[in-house]
C-alpha cells in the first residue's frame, strides 16, 4: 500500500477547507453537516486516486474477478478513513469546528446495490481481497433503485417505493466511459464451421462502467466495477418524424430498465425476461473487461486460467460461462476442445443454498429467444456431459444420476448444474453445508467430479463489523490487545485471559449497555416505540422468508404475551423483541408474517400490562447503516432456520463477535459457532438434519403438534380469531392454514424445545456475571469467522494463488 502520510493528508484537507469556503463566502462553523460530508468526500476521493493505481498492476499470479449481482457494501466514507489511517485525524480536525465526525457520516446515503446476506458476504470479501493485497475485481451493476425502499401500512402490511440513492451523485464513485461494451440480444444464428457460429443478434444495449473504490485496511485499493446500461442511439428521429412517439425511445427505456432495479419481480413473463437479460448484460460486460485487460498485458488466452479465476457468487452470473465459450469460439476461433479447456479452468462456484427453489432454472425456449447461441453452447455441453454421465454410471444407476446431473431437463435450464459442470471447483459456505451439498444435493456430481467440491465458511469484515460498527469494543480491545486485531482477528483470543477480571467485564458490560442506548434512540425515532434499555435485547434481522423461520419467534412472542396476561405477577425478565428485514415483492407468506408480526407488535406496545416487559419493535427498511445500530446492542442473536436449510449465514457471526449470544439450530455456520465458543456459550434447540430427515420419512402431521400443545395452541388461535388483526379473522388465515396443515418448516415440531431454549436465555440472563462472560468468550473465541482468513481458504483451496 502506497505510504500516505497523515499530516501531508491533513494539510491537503485544511487547504481544501479553506478554498472551498471562501468559494462559497461562508466560514467553516457555518457549514452544515451535509456540506462536512461532500467536502470530506471529495478529498478522500481525491486521496484515494492519487495515490492508488486505477488499474492493477502486472503481478504473476492469479486475479480473482468476483461476480455477483449483489454488493451490499453500506456507507464507504468512513469506512475508507479507517483504511487510510486518517479517521481520528478527521475526527481531530472537525471537532476544531464544532462538528461530530460520527454526525457527518450520517449524512451518506446507503448504496442500493444488494439485499441480504449474499451481497453483504460479496462486500466483505472485496474489503478482505484490498487488505491482504489478494489481486481482485468486483463486478456487479449500477442498480438506480436497488431492491425496494419498505414502508408499513396501518395494517402492518409492506410497501415497497423506488429506493433511489442518488446514483448519478455519489461522490464515492467514477465513471469510466472508457470500458464500454457492446451486449447483443435475440436474433439469429449462421453456422460457420463444426465450432464457429455467426450470431447477428436483434438489438444491442451498451454497458458502461462506474467504479467504487474499495481500499483495504493497510492494502491496497481495488475496484468494484458496476456497469449500467444505456441506448446505442439515444433517439429515433425518424420514428419520430413518422408519427411512432413512443417506439422513438423504445430501444432507450429497454436499455434503462435493465439497471433499473435489483431482481425485477419475475412472477411474469415480462419479468422473466428482464431478469434473465439483466443477468446476462452483467456476465457479457464482466468478461469482456475481463479479457480486454488480460490480453492488454500480452498475455495469450491459453494463459487465461494461469492468471485469471471468476468466482460465480451463487447461479446468477452462471452465463459467464457460455459466454466465454461464445467468444473463444466465434471471436478467437479456438475450436471447442480449447475453449472448454481454458473455459473449465477459468471458473469457480461458490453455493449458497439447499432450496431447490432457490436454485435458479430457466425457461429454454426464453433462453433460445433472448440468447440463441448460448443455447447452442448450453445443449452441447449438456451432450457432452451425457457421455461422461453414461461412461461413470451402470444401466441402473444411470437414469437417477441423469435426472440430477442433466443441465436441460424438463424443458428447463438449471443453472447450479451449469455452473458445477463448467466450474473447476464448487464450495459450500459452512461445514455441515458443504457436506449436504455433497451427499443431498449434488451426490453424482461428486462421483463424477472426484475432489471439486470443497468447503469455505463464510466470514465478515471486522474493519467494518467491529471497528465501524462499535468503535468503544474497538477501543476496548484496542487497549487489551498486543497486536493489530483488525488485520489478524484471531488475536482476539488473548481476551480469553480477561474474561474473570472485574474491570474488564465492567468496561465489556458498560460498553452493551451503552449501545443498547443507542439502538433504544433510534428505535424511538424510528418508529416513536420508547423501549426499557435493561431488558434482554433479542435481535432478529434477515431477509424474510419461511425457512429462517421468523414466525417461530412471532408464536413465542404470542404465547410469551398470554402467558402474561393470564399471569400477570409472574416472575419475568423483560424483553425487548427486535426485527428487520424485507420480503421479496411476490413473496406472499413471507409478506404476511412481517403484517403478523406488525399487529402483534402494535397490541402488546399499546397494552399497559406490558410497559417495561414486552415491547417488540419492527424497523423499517433494513440496511448496512441500520444493521451497524441493531448489532452492537444485541444480546441475544436468533438463527432459528430449519436445520439443513441454512447456508452458512453470516448475520450470526457479526451479532456474536460483538458480544451477542446465539440462541439457533444446529445449522449454517451455528454448528461452527457452537464449537469455537462452547456449546455452554450458545443456546441450541430443535430437530438436527438427521431428525428432520427421520420427521418427514415418518410423515410429518403438524396438526398433531397444536392439539397436544396448550400454549402452542393457543398462540395460533389468537392469530387466528384476529386478537392482532383488529378482530379481521380473515387477515392471518393463509398463514394459520399453512402452519397447520403443510408447515414444510417445522414450525410447530420445535416450537416446544424453542420455547425451552428461551426460557433457558431468561434463566442465564439473571445472572449478569455469567452472561457477560458468555458473551465476551464470544467475541474472544470467534476470530476464526473473520473474512479475511475466508479469503485465505479460497486461496489455498481454490484459487491457489
Amino acid at each position: 500500500m502506497p505510504t500516505i502520510s497523515n499530516a501531508s493528508f491533513m494539510t491537503s484537507v485544511e487547504q481544501e477547507l479553506n478554498q472551498y469556503c471562501q468559494e462559497r463566502f461562508i466560514a467553516p462553523e457555518q457549514l452544515s453537516n451535509t456540506q462536512w460530508f461532500q467536502f470530506i468526500a471529495k478529498c478522500s476521493q481525491s486521496t484515494i486516486l492519487q495515490n492508488f493505481p486505477t488499474n492493477p498492476p502486472l503481478v504473476n499470479t492469479r486475479r480473482v474477478n468476483y461476480l455477483s449481482m449483489e454488493f451490499l457494501i453500506g456507507r464507504l466514507l468512513g469506512n475508507n478513513l479507517m483504511s487510510l489511517s486518517v479517521y481520528q485525524d478527521v475526527d481531530n480536525f472537525v471537532a476544531k469546528y464544532g462538528k461530530n465526525l460520527v454526525d457527518i457520516l450520517e449524512e451518506e446515503r446507503d448504496p442500493s446495490l444488494g439485499n441480504g446476506g449474499l451481497g453483504r458476504l460479496a462486500a466483505c470479501y472485496l474489503d478482505s481481497m484490498a487488505s491482504l493485497s489478494q489481486p481482485a475485481i468486483g463486478y456487479g451493476l449500477h442498480y438506480q433503485y436497488g431492491l425496494f425502499k419498505q414502508h408499513f401500512n396501518e395494517s402492518g402490511e409492506q410497501l415497497e417505493t423506488g429506493d433511489s440513492w442518488n446514483r448519478d451523485f455519489y461522490l464515492q464513485q467514477y465513471h469510466r466511459p472508457d470500458f464500454q461494451q457492446k451486449v447483443g440480444f435475440g436474433g439469429t444464428v449462421a453456422q460457420i464451421t463444426d465450432d464457429q457460429y455467426d450470431w447477428q443478434p436483434a438489438w444491442t444495449i451498451q454497458g458502461e462502467a462506474f467504479d467504487l473504490p474499495v481500499v483495504g485496511y493497510k492494502g491496497v485499493q481495488q475496484p468494484l466495477r458496476l456497469w449500467q446500461g444505456y441506448s446505442e442511439t439515444s433517439f429515433d428521429l425518424a420514428q419520430f418524424n413518422d408519427g411512432q412517439y413512443l417506439q422513438a425511445e423504445s430501444h432507450v427505456i429497454d436499455a434503462a430498465k435493465l439497471t433499473k432495479v435489483l431482481y425485477p419481480n419475475d412472477n411474469h413473463q415480462e419479468g422473466k425476461a428482464l431478469r434473465l437479460m439483466q443477468q446476462y448484460f452483467h456476465c457479457a460486460c464482466s468478461i469482456a473487461d475481463l479479457l480486454r485487460q488480460h490480453l492488454a498485458q500480452g498475455r495469450t488466452l491459453m494463459e487465461l486460467p494461469e492468471f485469471e479465476v471468476v468466482q460465480l457468487n451463487d447461479t446468477h452470473p452462471a452465463l459467464a460461462i457460455p459466454e466465454l465459450m461464445r467468444i473463444l469460439l466465434d471471436q478467437h476461433h479456438l475450436s471447442w476442445e480449447q475453449a472448454w479447456a481454458i473455459s473449465s479452468k477459468t471458473f469457480a462456484y461458490t453455493n449458497h443454498t439447499l432450496l431447490p427453489e432457490a436454485l435458479e432454472q430457466w425457461e429454454d425456449g426464453l433462453v433460445a429467444q433472448l440468447l440463441p447461441r448460448h443455447m447452442l453452447i448450453i445443449e452441447r455441453i449438456d451432450r457432452e456431459l451425457l457421455a461422461k454421465v453414461r461412461a461413470e454410471f451402470n444401466d441402473e444407476e444411470f437414469e437417477q444420476a441423469w435426472r440430477e446431473t442433466a443441465i436441460l431437463m424438463d424443458h428447463r435450464v438449471r443453472m447450479a448444474n451449469l455452473c458445477v459442470v463448467g466450474s473447476f471447483a464448487v464450495n459450500g459456505v459452512a461445514q455441515i453445508h458443504s457436506e449436504l451439498v455433497v451427499s443431498d444435493l449434488f451426490p453424482s456430481y461428486a462421483r463424477l467430479f472426484k475432489g471439486r467440491f470443497h468447503n469455505v465458511t463464510n466470514g465478515v469484515t471486522p474493519r467494518r463489523w467491529i471497528r465501524q460498527a462499535n468503535p468503544p469494543l474497538a477501543r476496548l480491545l484496542d487497549n487489551h490487545i498486543d497486536g493489530d486485531w483488525t488485520k489478524d482477528l484471531a488475536l482476539l483470543s488473548q481476551l480469553e485471559n480477561l474474561v474473570d477480571d472485574p474491570h474488564f467485564q465492567t468496561a465489556y458490560q458498560e460498553i452493551k449497555q451503552s449501545n443498547k442506548q443507542v439502538l433504544a434512540d433510534v428505535i424511538e425515532q424510528e418508529i416513536g416505540l420508547k423501549v426499557n434499555c435493561n431488558a434482554i435485547f433479542d435481535v432478529q434481522i434477515k431477509r424474510f422468508h419461511e425457512y429462517k423461520r421468523q414466525h417461530l419467534n412471532l408464536l413465542n412472542i404470542i404465547a410469551t404475551y398470554l402467558d402474561l396476561k393470564a399471569n400477570p405477577q409472574k416472575d419475568f425478565v423483560p424483553r425487548l423483541f427486535i426485527f428487520a428485514g424485507k420480503a421479496a415483492p411476490g413473496y406472499f407468506m413471507a409478506k404476511q408474517i412481517i403484517q403478523a408480526i406488525n399487529g402483534v407488535a402494535k397490541v402488546i406496545n399499546n397494552d399497559p400490562d406490558m410497559q417495561g416487559k414486552l415491547q417488540v419493535a419492527f424497523l423499517p427498511d433494513y440496511r448496512v447503516s441500520l444493521a451497524e445500530k441493531i448489532i452492537p446492542a444485541a444480546d441475544v442473536s436468533e438463527q432459528i432456520s430449519l436445520a439443513g436449510k441454512e447456508a452458512s449465514g453470516t448475520g450470526n457471526m457479526k451479532l456474536a463477535l460483538n458480544g451477542a449470544i446465539t440462541l439457533g439450530t444446529l445449522d449454517g455456520a451455528n454448528v461452527e459457532i457452537a464449537e469455537f465458543a462452547g456449546k455452554e456459550n450458545v443456546v441450541i434447540f430443535g430437530h438436527t438434519v438427521e431428525s428432520v430427515r427421520q420427521l418427514r420419512e415418518q410423515g410429518y402431521v403438524p396438526r398433531s403438534y397444536y392439539e397436544q400443545d396448550e400454549q402452542l395452541r393457543n398462540a395460533i388461535d389468537a392469530l387466528a380469531n384476529g386478537m392482532f388483526s383488529d378482530g379481521d379473522t380473515q387477515r392471518f388465515s393463509a398463514l394459520v392454514d399453512n402452519l397447520l396443515n403443510s408447515d414444510y418448516f417445522c414450525v410447530l415440531a420445535d416450537f416446544a424445545s424453542y420455547r425451552e431454549a428461551q426460557q433457558e436465555i431468561a434463566e442465564r440472563y439473571k445472572d449478569q456475571a455469567a452472561w457477560s462472560r458468555s458473551a465476551m468468550l464470544n467475541t474472544a473465541r470467534l476470530g476464526t469467522f473473520s473474512s479475511d482468513r475466508s479469503i485465505r481458504d479460497y486461496q489455498t483451496r481454490i484459487w491457489k494463488k
